[in-house]
């Protein structure tokens, strides 16, 4: 089958429709970028060229499976066929040849793979251990509250490094029962966090990740508290887990420098095999970046945008080119939940803020990893448990506006009718504590529960505009907490990126601004900020490669290729020019991509704009009038999946393209191009030899502008009433935690 060609061919993009007075640096030509996000529920692809412009987008659905009742499971086979499907969409769609990749990356959830170490092959991993196509333990499984108990038991130092105690999301309990519980123990088996099975599934090669060990599996750096091999023996076998220190830890990949490999994000894990190169549509010359959890995939893809600041210079203007100018930058990647990523130079503890980490993101530098529970999801559940939530639907619907949107015109109204001064002052005695599913950073109490003070018997849309308005200030304050506590801890934070469908709603952004009193950072890719972020580990990956290829006119990758194509001949059952797999006869929903690339080009040079520096309202980011409906999302899908998550959403795509167009038209000033950077020691520069520095060169050559909405001065009346109120907020969180001791006293002694 043969795929026609879309405005991204080497043809077009030499048209004029790539014309210089629409383009102030052409793209390199002939070089590409894939990243690849797997989220909770599907797999994503993009591809980007030489400015940092996503030319096409895929996502394809994945399914997960709950036999029993907090075990929960999916397949690598299913993922890494989805993985497949985007990535040969993508290439399709925006009419990029597959020999034209010159690396790839890989972002996935923090989850557990479980392989046979003689087949190389899926081994189950419960409940039902006769599936082997069940191997992985997903991170949100909670099979394991008593291993995770034994393990924060032994007061280890390695428990140090992840905030104090281990989650139990995290990944040595999951081996732990499966010890415990599997007919073979751990017999044959060896473990991969999913962003390094990937990078193994794609190269052959057992390397692992900082990223992973570090943050997930207890993995302490060499050098680091008096780590000597990275795993401690002692550690192990004081949680009844011996079996993976035999063989100098060989099940958990080895020790670093003696029988294992470990890398940094973007370092250079391999080149595709001949079989997974068939399989991506893509070449055995491709190379392959070491993987990140997605939440840190998110920090990749924003913390370097650049926005027009007058109070920031260092935000608009080209760094010294060191990792250190991203210090201070923390990344917030928002969807149902939230992950705050900050990187610091030295080590800085914070009590329940996972981290320090060392090495994850690049040698000699410290990130740590602060949470909320739930953010989308916390929105979601305020709206649909509400009693007038039904009658938002028909009004909103009627309006031809998102629900959200609805709720900020109607606070926007009882502003002008109650002759209030704000938003802010119209919801002043509402009090809303919304930790409804415990709390992870700063308190890290998973018995933490939901307050409201303030609520009348109200059931209006009215009234649940107030609650929503309250929802959103409890989200901004808990920032606020989660930052200070950071910083009494060490952390030097002046600005916050974020990223996910929450960047739409300018209430939120506003009240993220004026309480932590922060700028607040918005990406060009609000949706695609996640797998953005993994194609520049491709990116950071492939300098030296694509050096070459520029260096010798194409000659080096030609002479290259020859030999890829040779060995791609030689594989068995090979289907040439196999056509994509129909999503309307995948077995699990559909699939979708998006051709993103005459967007990308088709407009004026941005100009870096700054919003809400004047003090405006609270609604001056408008989002567009909503589509008319499709029967993209079931009723079931929840409110947060459907507009604020930035992951595993079946209408990203769609929303990602519409934005993207009008962004592209009218501000998108596209960067550098890796032949022009050349010129002016870029990116590709084999110079610049540490591989920390090579990483945030590239980021903040690829990332792009961005826009920014500033905290209003602090003599500013919302900001002292959200000021005042967060003394109260204090309150509502720790007075908590008192009153329910109190309570246990008591009852204890009856």
């Amino acid at each position: 089958m043969v795929y026609n060609k879309s405005h991204t061919s080497l043809s077009s993009r030499k048209s004029s429709f790539f014309n210089t007075h629409q383009l102030s640096h052409q793209p390199q030509p002939d070089v590409y970028f894939v990243g690849v996000d797997v989220g909770t529920g599907s797999a994503r692809a993009c591809i980007i060229d030489t400015n940092g412009l996503i030319l096409g987008l895929c996502e394809r659905p994945i399914t997960r499976n709950e036999l029993k009742r907090n075990h929960i499971t999916q397949n690598s086979t299913e993922i890494w066929n989805a993985i497949c499907f985007c990535v040969k969409s993508v290439l399709r769609d925006s009419g990029v040849d597959g020999s034209e990749v010159f690396g790839i990356g890989f972002d996935a959830t923090c989850s557990l793979v479980a392989i046979s170490e003689s087949k190389d092959a899926p081994a189950a991993v419960g409940p039902d251990f006769n599936d082997d196509k069940t191997n992985i333990i997903l991170w949100m499984d909670h099979r394991a509250p008593d291993e995770t108990n034994a393990i924060n038991a032994t007061g280890d130092k390695a428990l140090k490094y992840v905030g104090g105690q281990m989650s139990i999301e995290m990944e040595l309990p999951k081996i732990k029962w499966l010890k415990h519980n599997r007919p073979k123990g751990l017999d044959d088996l060896k473990f991969y966090d999913l962003a390094d099975y990937l990078t193994h599934k794609a190269t052959g090669s057992e390397a692992r990740s900082y990223c992973s060990t570090v943050c997930k599996q207890g993995f302490v750096p060499i050098g680091v508290d008096g780590s000597e091999t990275g795993w401690s023996k002692e550690f192990l076998e004081q949680v009844d887990l011996p079996e993976l220190a035999a063989n100098d830890f060989q099940k958990l990949g080895g020790v670093p420098g003696k029988n294992g490999t470990f890398l940094s994000a973007g370092d250079i894990v391999g080149k595709l095999t001949p079989k997974s190169a068939e399989e991506l549509g893509l070449t055995t010359e491709t190379i392959v970046g070491s993987g990140v959890i997605d939440a840190y995939a998110g920090w990749v893809g924003t913390v370097a945008a650049k926005v027009d600041l007058p109070t920031h210079p260092e935000l608009s203007q080209d760094s010294n080119g060191s990792m250190e100018t991203a210090c201070g930058r923390i990344a917030a990647v928002a969807g149902t939940s939230t992950c705050h990523v900050s990187m610091t130079k030295e080590p800085c503890f914070v009590k329940g803020v996972w981290g320090p980490y060392r090495d994850v993101m690049a040698p000699g530098y410290w990130l740590a990893e602060g949470g909320q529970s739930c953010t989308g999801a916390l929105l979601a559940h305020v709206l649909s448990t509400h009693p007038a939530h039904g009658e938002l639907v028909h009004l909103a619907d009627a309006s031809n506006l998102s629900k959200f949107d609805y709720l900020n015109l109607v606070l926007e109204n009882m502003v002008t009718e109650t002759n209030s001064r704000s938003v802010v002052a119209l919801a002043k005695h509402i009090f809303f504590y919304g930790d409804f599913h415990g709390n992870r950073s700063p308190i890290a109490d998973p018995n933490m529960r939901a307050n409201i003070i303030g609520q009348s018997m109200d059931s209006s849309v009215k009234d649940l505009a107030i609650q929503y308005f309250g929802a959103c200030e409890f989200i901004a304050q808990q920032t606020r907490q989660i930052i200070e506590e950071m910083e009494k801890g060490g952390h030097q934070i002046k600005c916050v990126y974020m990223s996910g469908g929450q960047c739409r709603n300018g209430l939120l952004m506003r009240l993220l601004a004026d309480c932590t009193g922060l700028p607040i950072i918005i990406p060009r890719y609000i949706d695609a900020a996640v797998v953005f972020g993994s194609a520049l580990l491709g990116a950071v990956a492939a300098q030296e490669l694509v050096e070459e290829h520029i260096n010798s006119g194409g000659r080096a990758r030609k002479d290259s290729l020859a030999k890829s194509q040779t060995d791609l001949k030689n594989i068995s059952n090979k289907r040439a020019d196999s056509p994509l797999g129909s999503p309307y006869t995948a077995p699990s929903a559909t699939a979708s991509h998006t051709n993103l690339g005459a967007l990308g080009y088709g407009g004026a040079p941005m100009h870096m704009s700054t919003v809400g520096e004047e003090p405006q309202d609270y609604f001056n980011q408008t989002a567009p009038p909503k589509s008319p409906k499709v029967d993209t999302a079931s009723d079931s899908d929840s409110e947060d999946e459907q507009t604020l998550s930035f992951g595993s959403k079946l209408n990203t795509s769609q929303k990602v393209s519409k934005g993207l167009a009008a962004k592209a038209r009218s501000e998108f000033k596209p960067l550098t191009s890796l032949s022009d950077a050349k010129k002016s020691d870029s990116i590709t520069t084999a110079k610049t030899t540490d591989p920390g520095d090579r990483l945030w060169q590239t980021m903040e050559k690829l990332t792009g502008p961005g826009k920014v909405v500033m905290p209003h001065k602090d003599s500013h009346p919302d900001r002292k009433l959200l000021a005042c109120k967060y003394k109260v907020f204090l309150d509502q969180c720790y007075k908590q935690q008192e009153y329910r001791k109190m309570v246990d006293e008591v009852e204890a002694t009856n």
